[in-house]
């Protein structure tokens, strides 16, 4: 047990106490009260490969309604001391969480400042005392020998919103050597179109471009072309992966469909699965007993990125598709699965230059970012929830929403979570996708949903119906008109327990509502000159509590854009019905008039 002025830190290890020696100690800051930073510390007087090291306080269950890390998705729940914990590495997640309460204001934020290396994290509720045990876990995974090791433990308890306690750990992440975000181009804050759900792997060049013609008319800025462009194969497997040569049957020419796609004003993205080499491919062999790991069966196997040939082997190919084909981004995918199998566990040397495989992967990925900027300073690099951590930030400049087809609510958890710790790295929804025969206001609101993220869209546009692309083209507008409120302005994401029924953003002049919830109150409790409710639910009226009287115009909308009334209005304060269609905007612009002596 090491104890603080404040926690006792109860530190355990499977490591014999003449290996390390362990200590925990208050660290300065400059913040004011309700933060925390301890150092934690472990030294050995030979280098030695750690056991697994816990560290756990408790912490009272007072005033706490809920929990948050950045893969809880739907489960908000308090959890129990025995639920499992989440995991955490540089690819995978962030080690951060974060209980709150019913006023959505802070309890305890607890954050590492190791991002790199695979961690166990949890915050479960003792039964027998109402008290939170919090502990960290490190070394889970096989490392190399070490004789010292530092970590901070930064922990908030002020009584602050949640959401700004957590951009400010994503802040303090992002100050810390060796964490410095990407810059993001602005191509990357504009709407895009995806080939994965309208071709699969059908890839068809003159079909993409005459959807990239549509899309550009519809306010998309560039093309993601996905999986198939490199194979024959449709059978959605990883087998064929490694050479990432252009399969001449799909794409006779690419250098050339780069450049049609260019010449219709949009940029081109190329899609690659970074760690897997398959058994079809000619690296299979050039690259045997450099694998560290099988996916999804024999077939595919697992690069080893401790070898510098192997990282520059990845390397090249990215910059070969750069200079050869003038390509303006890269779709980096599966880069959580560089995985240590059990029986590569304790693999060291034998012409590896790194023995751990976290920092051979940063040594990677950080490689491909300089070496692809010194090709071209703006090039694009996506990566997909769950690779969106601090680190992330470093490697690419785009994060995006984990598959979830059709499925507009888990696209609007997905985009509000990672939006929580990401700052200015641009945050992508998921491709949003439907059935022709649904019916527009259930198209307007995949756009709805991802208000707060930036659209990505993947139909076949010509395919689905003129209703469909008014609400389309309505919603990317919109969109496209208020991108600085609804990415730039400080977010407010309420009731994360009950999945952000309401989001709000506001920038001084502005005032934006998305409101999700059946029955719930949008409060407008701030002087703005224009208020925007969208509503992202399938009644016919919103509720809205207004902090002062307003008096001006109120314009309503249908889910495609069309006027449905525009009057003059006199609101008091307080709680008001506003009647408006489902999948609509309500636009309320406050006028110069004054109302007895007040403006």
């Amino acid at each position: 047990m090491v104890r603080t002025d404040r926690i006792d830190i109860e530190v355990r290890s499977g490591s014999e106490d003449r290996e390390f020696r362990f200590s925990v100690e208050p660290v300065a800051h400059g913040e004011g009260e309700g933060i925390a930073y301890y150092r934690f510390a472990m030294e050995g007087d030979e280098p030695r490969i750690p056991e697994a090291v816990r560290l756990s306080w408790m912490f009272p269950a007072v005033d706490i309604a809920g929990y948050w890390d950045p893969g809880a998705n739907r489960e908000r729940g308090i959890r129990i001391d025995f639920n499992e914990p989440f995991h955490a590495k540089a690819t995978s997640l962030a080690p951060v969480c974060s209980l709150y309460n019913a006023a959505d204001r802070n309890r305890l934020t607890v954050a590492l400042s190791d991002a790199m290396r695979p961690i166990r994290m949890r915050a479960g509720l003792r039964e027998e005392t109402a008290e939170f045990e919090l502990w960290l876990e490190l070394f889970t995974e096989a490392c190399p020998p070490m004789d010292r090791y530092e970590a901070i433990i930064r922990i908030d308890t002020r009584d602050i919103f949640y959401a700004n306690s957590l951009r400010e750990v994503g802040e303090w992440w992002a100050g810390l050597p060796g964490y410095e975000p990407a810059a993001v181009p602005e191509v990357a804050r504009l709407p895009m179109y995806s080939t994965w759900y309208s071709f699969h792997q059908q890839l068809d060049p003159a079909e993409i471009e005459k959807q990239c013609l549509l899309a550009k008319e519809l306010g998309c800025e560039a093309v993601i072309v996905d999986d198939g462009w490199q194979t024959l194969n449709n059978e959605r497997g990883y087998a064929y992966c490694g050479d990432w040569e252009v399969s001449p049957d799909r794409i006779p020419d690419m250098k050339g469909f780069v450049d049609r796609v260019h010449a219709l004003g949009m940029k081109f993205i190329l899609w690659y699965s970074v760690p897997f080499v398959g058994r079809y491919s000619k690296a299979w062999s050039r690259f045997a007993g450099k694998y560290i790991n099988t996916y999804d069966g024999p077939d595919t196997a697992v690069f080893d990125p401790r070898f510098p040939e192997v990282r520059e082997y990845l390397i090249g190919i990215y910059e070969r598709a750069l200079r050869e084909w003038d390509i303006d981004g890269f779709k980096l995918d599966f880069v959580d699965s560089f995985n240590l199998s059990e029986e590569m566990r304790y693999t060291l040397g034998e012409g590896r230059d790194y023995d751990s495989v976290p920092e051979a992967v940063d040594r990677l990925l950080s490689d491909v970012m300089e070496r692809l900027r010194a090709v071209k300073p703006d090039v694009m690099i996506e990566f997909r929830q769950k690779y969106i951590g601090p680190l992330m930030r470093k490697y690419g400049n785009m994060f995006r929403v984990a598959d979830c087809p059709n499925s507009y609510s888990q696209n609007r958890i997905g985009s509000i979570d990672i939006r929580l710790l990401s700052g200015n790295t641009a945050v992508h929804s998921d491709m949003m996708m439907w059935h022709p025969g649904d019916k527009p206001e259930n198209v307007a609101l995949q756009f709805i949903h991802a208000l707060f993220s930036v659209p990505q869209l993947s139909v076949l546009i010509d395919r689905i119906p003129e209703e469909h692309r008014r609400v389309v083209g309505f919603w990317l507008s919109f969109w496209r008109e208020y991108r600085e409120l609804l990415l730039d302005a400080p977010l407010h994401p309420s009731a994360p327990d009950f999945l952000y029924p309401v989001v709000y953003a506001r920038d001084g002049r502005r005032y934006l509502a998305a409101v999700y919830g059946q029955g719930v109150v949008a409060k407008a409790d701030e002087r703005s000159d224009d208020y925007l409710f969208v509503n992202g639910t399938a009644d016919d009226a919103i509720i809205v509590q207004l902090g002062e009287k307003l008096v001006g115009t109120m314009t309503v909308l249908d889910c495609g854009g069309s006027e449905i009334s525009r009057v003059n209005v006199r609101l008091d304060e307080g709680v008001h019905r506003l009647k408006m269609p489902p999948s609509g905007l309500l636009h309320m612009r406050r006028s110069d008039t004054s109302i007895d002596g007040e403006r």
